[in-house]
């Protein structure tokens, strides 16, 4: 059952001011935000964002990909605008996404997830498979059952809950987010107080306990699998195994990226996703290598 509403932030008003449309979503008797971008005669593209990303922190991407998208960007259940839940497994990050799908009238939209986000878009397109369109995987987390830990520890997100919730400063932030700016790790710091602390320690524990290739040999073309040459929670050997399990897939990787893929290479990742959505939209993309059956 809910919870009866987001724990920590109920309005806007006092958060930063963003330039999406915002928009709330009834699914399962509670709500779910989304900041809407772009013209709605546009394709639809959703996206679903990190761990503790709610989505006013992506919306320097959701506004760049505005210009060829209608972009709908979520607030995970727990975090943003959202409502607070008791469950917080990968089933039930799909479902939300495929009841904002259906209540939104979206036509098979182009989703893309961001790290937790990018589990959470994987397990959606195993499940719902009728109501997706292209699918982007973005560095997602690799940990599960016999695998290796997920690299940034539980202890570390709820320090960064706590350091924004007791006024820190962005130089505070810092060491979790060296390749930010001063600008995005403000924006940070203003949303990370709605991240629910229960929603990140279960999220942070599926990690470990749910595995990323149970849903991901099942996604078939198109699926694009998007890392970070210097991520953490993806390396070489690992993003070989991702290609073995799914042949379908394209595989492309950001040579100087780590797990921050916009953050680090927007004009990277940009070009990479609109050159998967649309092959003709983009050429040339900086610091890219490409593998899998489109290479």
């Amino acid at each position: 059952m809910p919870s009866g509403g987001c724990s920590h932030v109920r309005s806007r008003s006092a958060l930063t001011p963003m330039i999406g449309r915002s928009r709330f979503v009834e699914a399962d008797g509670s709500r779910l935000h989304v900041l809407e971008y772009g013209e709605r005669a546009q394709p639809a593209l959703v996206i679903v964002p990190g761990i503790t990303s709610p989505a006013a922190t992506l919306e320097f991407v959701s506004l760049e990909l505005a210009r060829d998208f209608h972009v709908l960007t979520m607030d995970l259940r727990g975090r943003g605008l959202s409502d607070t839940r008791t469950d917080y497994a990968l089933a039930d990050y799909a479902n939300d996404l495929a009841l904002t799908i259906s209540e939104l009238r979206l036509n098979r939209p182009a989703v893309l997830g961001h790290s937790a986000g990018a589990r959470v878009a994987a397990a959606f397109g195993a499940r719902y498979p009728e109501l997706r369109g292209s699918l982007v995987i973005a560095d997602p987390p690799l940990s599960g059952p016999g695998r290796s830990p997920y690299p940034t520890s539980l202890d570390a997100f709820l320090e960064m809950i706590r350091l924004a919730r007791s006024g820190a400063t962005s130089d505070d932030l810092r060491p979790f987010f060296p390749s930010l700016s001063e600008e995005h790790l403000a924006l940070r710091l203003a949303w990370l107080p709605t991240c629910d602390e229960t929603a990140v320690t279960v999220t942070h524990r599926g990690f470990h306990e749910e595995d990323f290739f149970d849903y991901w040999p099942e996604l078939g073309s198109p699926v694009l699998f998007l890392w970070g040459g210097a991520s953490p929670a993806v390396n070489e050997e690992a993003a070989a195994e991702v290609a073995a399990a799914n042949s379908a897939a394209e595989i492309v990787c950001l040579a100087q990226a780590g797990h921050m893929l916009p953050w680090d290479d927007l004009p990277g990742f940009l070009a990479a996703v609109r050159g998967f959505l649309d092959p003709t939209a983009a050429h040339g993309v900086p610091n890219r290598v490409r593998s899998g059956r489109h290479a």
